[in-house]
This record gives C-alpha cells, sequence and structure tokens, in this order.
C-alpha cells in the first residue's frame, strides 16, 4: 500500500477521487454521472495543450505562447467563419491546427536554430501573437451570431455519449501514448531531456528534437483555437488570457520535471484532471474566484516542492548504488 501510494500517478488518482467524494458529501450533485462528464468536458482542452506542453518540457524549454497561439488561430477561424460561412468546418479545423504548427515552428526555430532560451523566445512570441490578435480584429469581437451553426455545433454534438471534444481529448492522449513509448522519435525526447550531453554523443540532435516538441505544441494549440471559439461561441483578444500558467500547472502537478527527460502520458492527464475537478467544485462550493487563483498557485508551489524532493531522492540512491559499486 505505502508503496502504491509512492507512485505519482496512483496518489494523483488517489487525491483527485477524494477530492470528488468530499465535494459530493457536501454538494451530492456534483457525483452525478453527467456532472462527472461535464468536469473532463470542461478539462479536455487543458489536457491537450498539457499533453503538448509536456514534450517541450521534456526537452528542458517551455512554450510559454500556448495560449497566445490558441487565441490567435481562433480569431482566424472565427473569422474566417464569419466571412466565409459555407467552407465546411473540418477545413476551418485543419486550418486552425496548420497555423498553430506554423507558429510552433517559429518558436522552435528560433530556440533551435539561433541558440535562444525558449523561455525568451515564448515570452517575445506571446506577445506578437496576442498583438496580431488585435491588429487582426481591430479589437472587435466575432459573437455567436456571426458564427454558423455547424461551427459552434460539433464540439457539443456528442457520440456514445460523449461530446466530440472530449472524444478529441481521448484521440489525442492515445496518440501520444502510442508516440512517447513506442515511436523512435518519442524516446528521443526523453533521451535528450534526461542527458542533452549523452544524447549527443550518441548521436540525438537535442535541437531538432525541440523543434519537433514546439511544432507538436503549436500544432495542438492551433486544434485547440477552433476548439475554444466553437465550444464558447466568441472569440475576442483576450481569449484564454493566463491559461499557459495553468498548462505549465497541469504537467507540474502530473510530475513532469522542469529540468526535462522525465514525465508521462498519464501523470500529465490526471495533472489537468485534478486542476479540472479544483476549478469545477471551488464555484460550486461558492470559493471567490480570488481564492481560486490563490489556492490554484499553491497547489503549484507544492508540486513543484513535491518533484524537486523527488528527483533529489532520486540521485541519492543512484550515489549509495554508485558507492557500494566502487567499494
Amino acid at each position: 500500500m505505502k508503496k502504491m501510494l509512492q507512485n505519482r500517478e496512483i496518489l494523483l488518482a488517489v487525491l483527485i477521487l477524494a477530492m470528488i467524494l468530499l465535494v459530493g458529501m457536501i454538494t451530492p450533485d456534483f457525483l452525478l454521472p453527467s456532472n462527472l462528464l461535464a468536469v473532463y468536458n470542461d478539462t479536455s482542452i487543458l489536457i491537450i495543450l498539457a499533453l503538448g506542453q509536456m514534450l517541450v518540457i521534456l526537452t528542458r524549454c517551455i512554450d510559454l505562447s500556448v495560449a497566445a497561439n490558441l487565441a490567435l488561430t481562433g480569431m482566424v477561424v472565427a473569422m474566417l467563419n464569419s466571412a466565409y460561412p459555407a467552407l465546411p468546418v473540418p477545413l476551418l479545423m485543419a486550418a486552425g491546427a496548420l497555423l498553430g504548427l506554423l507558429l510552433g515552428i517559429v518558436n522552435g526555430a528560433l530556440v533551435w536554430k539561433l541558440g535562444i532560451p525558449a523561455i525568451v523566445v515564448t515570452l517575445g512570441t506571446m506577445s506578437i501573437y496576442r498583438g496580431l490578435v488585435f491588429l487582426l480584429s481591430d479589437g472587435a469581437w466575432v459573437n455567436a451570431h456571426e458564427m454558423s451553426a455547424s461551427f459552434v455545433s460539433i464540439p457539443r454534438a456528442t457520440v456514445l455519449g460523449l461530446p466530440v471534444l472530449a472524444w478529441v481529448s481521448v484521440l489525442v492522449i492515445v496518440i501520444m501514448v502510442h508516440f512517447t513509448r513506442q515511436r523512435r522519435l518519442g524516446r528521443e525526447i526523453y533521451a535528450a531531456g534526461n542527458n542533452p550531453t549523452a544524447a549527443f554523443y550518441t548521436g540525438i540532435q537535442v535541437g531538432r528534437l525541440q523543434f519537433v516538441a514546439f511544432s507538436i505544441s503549436g500544432l495542438l494549440a492551433g486544434l485547440c483555437g477552433y476548439l475554444w471559439v466553437s465550444r464558447y461561441a466568441v472569440a475576442y483578444v483576450d481569449v484564454a488570457a493566463g491559461f499557459e500558467l495553468q498548462v505549465i500547472a497541469a504537467c507540474v502537478i502530473g510530475g513532469v520535471s522542469i529540468m526535462g527527460g522525465i514525465g508521462t502520458v498519464q501523470g500529465c492527464v490526471l495533472g489537468a484532471l485534478f486542476l479540472g475537478v479544483i476549478n469545477n467544485a471551488l464555484p460550486v462550493l461558492g470559493v471567490s474566484p480570488f481564492w481560486q487563483m490563490a489556492i490554484s498557485g499553491a497547489v503549484i508551489v507544492i508540486a513543484v516542492i513535491a518533484n524537486s524532493r523527488a528527483e533529489r531522492k532520486v540521485g541519492r540512491i543512484i550515489l549509495k548504488k554508485a558507492a557500494l559499486h566502487a567499494g
């Protein structure tokens, strides 16, 4: 039992279950299957973005522009739909994903080819992408009545009892599990983040893998651009403002090491669900939005401390083993 609780994913799952039961004791409606499904659906975009961010963090980088990418691609597809309502929605989704990919490529190329720290690059592109949203829209909103019915209905449509938005997140989870476990490129991303010097001497191009990670993160952010504006039926300059912090928090809570090379898809998903339950439970309990921000921030700090201690513990064990072998 003690060994099970030392596993990060199991501990997170237990905490999530405990939170759900605790809130359910106060507000029984919270335990209804329809409500729990709604919580997952609400968290779907965070899950997708966190999985893209996980790849970036695994390579010892960070993508602060992910929410700005979402806002820009969301505004572009919303404006396209408003101007050309006959355009097929799958085409708009593809356009959003490709634009997001292009924005991710810009980040990755600057980090790889110019050697600029990722935090500096993405801080700059975050401002540029937000500025482009304002320039494109002239500060105006694209509201629900300007969007076509098919544009806003797809994320809400249900298949086998689950909304399409939730199905998209499930599909991304399956692809990411396969990519990180079965594909050589996915395994190389772990190697590059775990020890860049050793990875270099084994023939792995660390910079190229950082470029790939930024590109995938951008692609997923572009896809989320459509999902966000169609689900909430509105596009404006400040869409998802500050959401990048929640995305990074989901990764850290899920056990993705800021130092790179450590992290799993299931941990990342659980980290996002942990935040999703908190975000949905606190308003139900009547907690002020300001306290919600403080509580979310406290959870992030605790998660970073827990990660730091866990990584330090692994180091001590390795040294002890090395000392034993040396003796």
